[in-house]
């Protein structure tokens, strides 16, 4: 299989990012990123998608949207969509509503940022999901990076030293946010998680202090969502792009923090007598399964079934595990990185039915 590593969530002057979609794909080539997917609130600017080139470099620009109930105060259940084939916005004030337009329109939909904390001294809230009740979503946005920010903003000393060093700040996707996760899929759920940046390239100005904070090219050297496909990508754009969603949906891949490390080359795989399995997919039990993972380095892995941790391995780059039982297992690495422990890579599950 094919690995590719993709950026998704981001926004641009078309609703409250600086940037244009080109300054988005001039940053994805500098970083090497293979796909974008530009999510612009309530909003859906499509004359951008397709291949942007530079040179030998290019990058496949995919545009979808951010969608929310403007009316609604405060703000809650943002939703991503991509791939759909008209502008979803005007249903935004009935989430189920909205998902099952998604799937009519042939895309596919995250919610965004489920848990989150508020940040008091920018009067930003928390923007959580809040309708658990909804179904037909293909999954969660596991890890955003700008949302860990809230995180920290506890004062202005802190608001100013992780501006000016914001590879401190994040140390892995938001617990309440796991939970949720491992709860879905302990109880039979499919639901796939991606890493999602947020990026903004937010403007400051002071007196004649002028300053990008988190420019897009920091986004998306920091947290993506690297995917599995059946074949290169090539040059044409709509088949590629089918080709990555069809990936993202399925949850064929991993959320990796490549700050502070690449995530390249990592794989968790399940083996048995007549079948084999990657994240995202399902594989019979039969009398036992082989549970493989790679790693590109050395680090502390954990395997987690239905949300239960059943297996710690400690500095170790490669591990085997037997599974006699059914459920959704997945994988967590963590990584020191800056004085302190640091999740690293959050895999898809693979689902032994």
């Amino acid at each position: 299989m094919n690995e590719i590593t993709v950026n998704l969530h981001m926004h641009t002057r078309y609703s409250d990012g600086s940037g244009l979609h080109k300054d988005i794909a001039e940053a994805a080539m500098r970083t090497g990123l293979d796909v974008v997917v530009v999510t612009d609130h309530n909003v859906l600017v499509r004359d951008f998608e397709g291949y942007h080139q530079d040179g030998n470099k290019h990058v496949l620009m995919l545009v979808g949207q951010e969608v929310h109930d403007q009316a609604r105060e405060p703000q809650k259940n943002h939703l991503l969509i991509f791939g759909a084939d008209r502008d979803l916005a005007p249903l935004a004030g009935d989430p189920q509503a909205l998902i099952n337009a998604v799937r009519d329109s042939g895309g596919i939909c995250f919610l965004a940022h489920p848990h989150e904390t508020s940040a008091a001294i920018f009067h930003e809230t928390a923007i959580t999901w809040e309708d658990w009740s909804v179904q037909g979503f293909a999954g969660i946005e596991l890890w955003n990076h700008l949302s860990q920010l809230k995180h920290v903003l506890k004062n202005w000393f802190q608001a100013v030293f992780h501006v000016f060093f914001p590879r401190f700040y994040t140390r892995g996707p938001d617990l309440s946010t796991l939970r949720k996760w491992d709860e879905l899929l302990a109880n039979g759920r499919h639901i796939a998680a991606i890493g999602g940046s947020d990026a903004h390239a937010l403007q400051y100005h002071l007196g004649l202090i002028h300053k990008t904070i988190f420019p897009y090219e920091f986004h998306f050297s920091a947290l993506n969502t690297h995917l599995l496909i059946d074949r290169p990508l090539g040059d044409a754009a709509h088949a590629d792009g089918k080709l990555v969603l069809e990936s993202l949906a399925l949850g064929r891949g991993w959320v990796g923090y490549d700050l502070m490390g690449s995530t390249r080359g990592f794989r968790f795989t399940a083996q048995g007598r007549e079948h084999e399995a990657v994240m995202g997919e399902e594989i019979p039990l039969d009398r036992g399964i082989t549970l493989q993972v790679k790693l590109p380095a050395d680090a502390d892995i954990t395997l987690w079934r239905n949300g239960q941790l059943i297996q710690t391995w400690k500095r170790m780059s490669a591990c085997a595990y037997t599974a006699m039982e059914t459920g959704a297992y997945r994988v967590e690495v963590h990584r020191p990185y800056l004085g302190a422990r640091r999740g690293w890579i959050y895999s898809n599950p693979i689902y032994v039915r």
